[in-house]
């Protein structure tokens, strides 16, 4: 039996079924889902994590949110890829929101309980050598080189078919995409074809006339957990001039207030869309060179081309190594974008304090393990709550 159109007035109710579903699909997943219940932790353990200079961070530092990104001429590297929650705050919040998502992803793999403590180990090890510049690219784990190179290889046909399930110039309702209100279909108009952002999409599709950009379709878009309550819009484009050329699909997302604890005294952007944009600027530059900062029927969105070789991760099947060496790696991402904000000095006093009180057992600090013991037990408690609640609500 098919499933009836979801209107926009049931948009709301759609998209809570749809997050609490996802999360109850695994522990890890509820990980990726609940950053507020993270972040409830860290000011429930004031004192337990080392405070850090005030730099951009990711803010929601799960396995989820990096990956390959493309920058505007198609250069593929790994950085963060989702900024929603960055914030000039405390980079050890992301070094131990990236270790719980790995512990949480080396339990639902089997993993042995020893793997996690030396995924802790490469963990610091890796985020060090990050903070330091001194990554090397040929240091790559396989499993990650994979990727990079199935990325680098990707065209619009792939995006295409993995996003809109077609190459042709329009996205089909159904389940992830759902039917526009006129007053939606006229404001996103208007904002890419009359509007600022419209100049800043035509540069980054290499147009030689903005005026030639179109709106060749649009849709709500139902997308990750992140979509309840926001504005969230999948947008094809092309260039009237030339019908031969593949259209962009554009992502406009509506920029909220980040959970992410922030340094008060910091000077950051107030508007939430200029703070999305100016984050990813300083910690992913592939992304954050093609993300523009606007508004839409009264709220802040960032709008982006999606592009071919982004990526995320999906590791379905690891042995202890390639956990470990991929731990170590993402560590060097986040470390590197960390350390490219800070002055030497500076980069050398936070390792130091990031290093202190390492345990006599592993090679990790004691904060840094206890801090992911402590996390795996709530977030595993939360989990099986959740899962009991929505077994409830749908049986009910």
């Amino acid at each position: 039996m098919s499933r009836p159109p979801i209107t926009p007035e049931g948009r709301a109710d759609a998209l809570r079924d749809a997050r609490n579903l996802k999360m109850a699909g695994s522990q890890h997943a509820y990980v990726r889902g609940s950053t507020v219940k993270f972040y409830e932790w860290l000011e429930a353990s004031s004192g337990k994590v080392p405070t850090g200079p005030s730099v951009w961070i990711c803010g929601d530092c799960h396995i989820g949110n990096l990956g390959p990104l493309a920058d505007a001429d198609g250069v593929v590297d790994i950085q963060i890829r989702d900024l929603d929650q960055t914030v000039i705050g405390n980079p050890a919040h992301d070094i131990v929101r990236l270790a719980l998502s790995l512990a949480s992803m080396s339990r639902g793999l089997d993993l042995p309980g020893v793997t996690v403590a030396r995924m802790l180990e490469e963990i610091t090890t890796g985020y060090a050598l990050g903070l330091s510049g001194r990554v090397r690219p040929e240091h790559r784990p396989a499993i990650i080189e994979t990727v990079l190179k199935r990325a680098g290889k990707r065209k619009w046909k792939h995006l295409a078919a993995e996003r809109i399930e077609d190459i042709k110039p329009a996205i089909p309702l159904g389940k992830r995409f759902w039917a526009l209100t006129p007053e939606e279909r006229e404001a996103i108009e208007t904002l890419l074809t009359v509007d600022p952002p419209r100049d800043a999409i035509a540069a980054l599709r290499g147009l030689k006339r903005a005026e030639t950009l179109e709106v060749l379709d649009a849709a709500y878009w139902m997308k990750g957990c992140s979509s309840l309550g926001r504005l969230r819009y999948a947008v094809l484009v092309g260039d009237r001039s030339d019908s031969s050329a593949d259209p962009g699909l554009i992502d406009v997302k509506e920029a909220v207030k980040a959970a992410a604890p922030h340094d008060p005294h910091a000077d950051a952007p107030r508007d939430n869309a200029e703070r999305v944009v100016t984050g990813a600027k300083a910690l992913s530059p592939n992304l954050g060179e093609r993300m523009i900062a606007s508004r839409l029927l009264g709220k802040s969105v960032v709008l982006r081309e999606l592009m071919p070789q982004d990526l995320k991760f999906d590791f379905e099947v690891l042995t202890p190594p390639e956990a470990m060496s991929i731990a170590r790696y993402l560590a060097e991402v986040v470390g590197l974008a960390h350390g490219r904000q800070m002055a030497a000095d500076v980069r050398k006093s936070w390792l130091i304090e990031i290093e202190r009180s390492r345990s006599k057992q592993i090679d990790a600090p004691t904060w840094l393990w206890s801090s992911v013991v402590e996390l795996v037990s709530v977030h595993e408690a939360a989990y099986l709550e959740h899962c009991r609640r929505y077994a409830l609500a749908v049986a009910a």
